[in-house]
């Protein structure tokens, strides 16, 4: 298999991949819940990522009951939750880098502090 974002695979090959018929992929690119890239000759590419993704819609679909709209709905979350997630991840990085920066300036001022009444002498 190709490597996750790359898009590599023709509709049929996609569709024998997901278990599913081609049509069906078709559908969920109607309903907005798949975008296959399209080559210049207007043909269909899949990656990796979109058939997880279309596992993923044939469970809630198939398993779960949930119809096309609700599962625009849940995905959309999902899409959103992992977006807050890295956020989180790159904010709790940036706050350890800027307390490795705070440790280092506090380090290197350690020296001993004067009163304000103290100071040198003109």
């Amino acid at each position: 298999m190709a490597g996750g974002h790359r898009p590599v695979y023709v509709i049929s090959i996609a569709a024998g991949l997901a278990g599913c018929h081609p049509r069906t992929l078709r559908i969920y690119e109607e309903e907005g819940l798949l975008e296959p890239v399209r080559t210049q000759t207007n043909i269909r590419l899949y990656s990796d990522d979109d058939l997880q993704r279309v596992r993923v819609i044939r469970y809630l679909t198939q398993v779960r009951g949930v119809n096309l709209a609700g599962v625009k709905l849940l995905l959309h979350m999902r899409d959103a939750t992992d977006l807050m997630e890295d956020l989180m991840r790159e904010l709790a990085d940036l706050a350890g880098e800027d307390e490795d920066v705070g440790n280092a300036a506090n380090a290197t001022d350690e020296r001993p502090k004067r009163d304000r009444n103290e100071g040198t002498r003109f």
